[in-house]
């Protein structure tokens, strides 16, 4: 199945920064390389229960089983003993990792109140980014009435950039809605607009 995503990033993306960036080799070109869909569970009285929630609002979301996620060491001040289990991660590749991506950049993030756009400055300095999602009814495939509780979660985009500007450049160009991006064209209309009159 040709991802839509997929497909423009084949046609369009690669010669767009290819272009901006002056890339001889097809190699050289950055990629996404995975998506990490990664969420914890408060240490309170039902984990158990919280741990099933999270899982099964994970599965809905990405489309894959999740896999659960443990604790490295024991923390008394947070209840917590070593290699207990305090969250899952689902890690999506290829046509699923697009579908996904697809869904969370046109319909997921729109649909949140007052959104004007995601964070450019939540880069780690090797071209991957984590953007966190406080609610899991963003996404249209979560029924608002069978929540039962407030799941967040983060989603991390490992892309084979080597710098942030790269990676900034390979996501504005899939459509992630950076603030700093959207600022731009509606102060071109306003210089335009005397003109016309």
């Amino acid at each position: 199945m040709a991802v839509e995503l997929y497909q423009f990033y084949k046609d369009r993306v690669i010669p767009s920064l290819r272009e901006k960036h002056g890339y001889k080799n097809v190699n050289q070109i950055p990629k996404i390389e995975k998506v990490v869909v990664n969420s914890c569970v408060n240490a309170n009285n039902d984990v158990k229960q919280a741990l099933e929630d999270v899982k099964a609002e994970l599965t809905l979301i990405t489309g894959q089983k999740p896999a659960e996620t443990r604790s490295k060491k024991s923390i008394a001040n947070f209840k917590l003993r070593q290699y207990q289990a305090i969250g899952a991660k689902v890690t999506l590749r290829g046509p699923r990792m697009y579908e996904f991506l697809e869904r969370l950049i046109k319909m997921a993030l729109p649909r949140i109140r007052d959104f004007r756009g995601v964070s450019p400055r939540a880069f780690d300095g090797n071209g991957n980014y984590t953007l966190g999602v406080s609610d899991q009814s963003i996404f249209p495939e979560v029924e608002l009435d069978k929540i039962k509780r407030n799941i967040g979660f983060d989603v991390t985009i490992v892309t084979t950039a080597t710098t942030n500007a790269e990676a900034k450049s390979l996501l504005s160009e899939l459509g992630m809605p950076f603030t700093d991006k959207a600022k731009r064209p509606p102060q071109k209309k306003a210089e335009e607009a005397p003109a016309q009159s």
